[in-house]
């Protein structure tokens, strides 16, 4: 998280509140651990905190936002998510988050292989990662010929990077990772887009949902990809 877009720290204040309770499902098992990067105001690790009864660490290198997840979680490091702030974290965690982050990022590859540094053994990495081909995006751009930034969602005004789907699984792949699971969320329903979908043989599925969930593990011999596309 060292280069961020510039207007990342003028965003509202609210911009950073988000709880994402729909992540919730795709957590498994005991959590002892859990780091939040990009934590925002820590309203996703209070939830964690509340939830699984765990330690939560938080990263957020806007001044604001970090100052409220500070009263708010185990330990709050208000820096850049960089080889420098691993010198600070002496621990290990069961899940690494990256809630909307890694595509504000100009190396979101190496945000990942740090992450796998900070694994304990059978640790996962979750994160959400906005949808490029969202069916109003790509509405944008077929019907209307436009490349809009707006304020907030797939089309943020702070994104370095845009993915697919199939994108998202490849970018883990590369740095050493597994993707276990990888599903969309917060669907919407498109009349038009419906239509078209069942006269396509259900190919623009993936177009009903603004965001993808990826479960990942550090990569195995023999490991196999879980694709959980809905």
């Amino acid at each position: 998280m060292s280069e961020l877009n510039e207007d990342y720290g003028k965003k509202n204040i609210d911009y950073y509140g988000n709880t994402r309770p729909e992540l919730l499902q795709f957590i498994a098992g005991k959590v002892h651990s859990a780091l939040d990067v990009g934590c925002g105001a820590g309203n996703f690790g209070a939830m964690l905190k509340e939830v699984y009864q765990c330690e939560v660490w938080g990263i957020e290198p806007e001044e604001r936002s970090a100052a409220a997840a500070g009263n708010k979680l185990d330990k709050l490091l208000n820096i850049p998510f960089n080889k420098e702030a691993l010198e600070k974290i002496d621990k290990k965690f069961d899940y690494i988050f990256f809630n909307d982050v890694l595509e504000h990022l100009v190396r979101p590859d190496e945000a990942l292989l740090l992450a796998t540094e900070l694994l304990a053994e059978g640790g996962k990495i979750i994160a959400s990662i906005p949808n490029i081909r969202f069916y109003p995006v790509m509405l944008q751009l077929i019907r209307y010929r436009d490349f809009k930034y707006l304020e907030a969602g797939v089309m943020d005004k702070t994104h370095l990077r845009f993915f697919t789907e199939k994108s998202m699984v490849r970018l883990f792949a590369e740095n050493g990772l597994t993707v276990e699971t990888i599903r969309g969320i917060n669907k919407h329903d498109f009349r038009y887009l419906n239509l078209l979908n069942a006269l396509l043989f259900n190919k623009l599925a993936d177009m009903k949902f603004p965001q993808y969930a990826i479960v990942a593990k550090k990569k195995a011999v023999n490991d196999k990809i879980i694709c959980e596309s809905i």
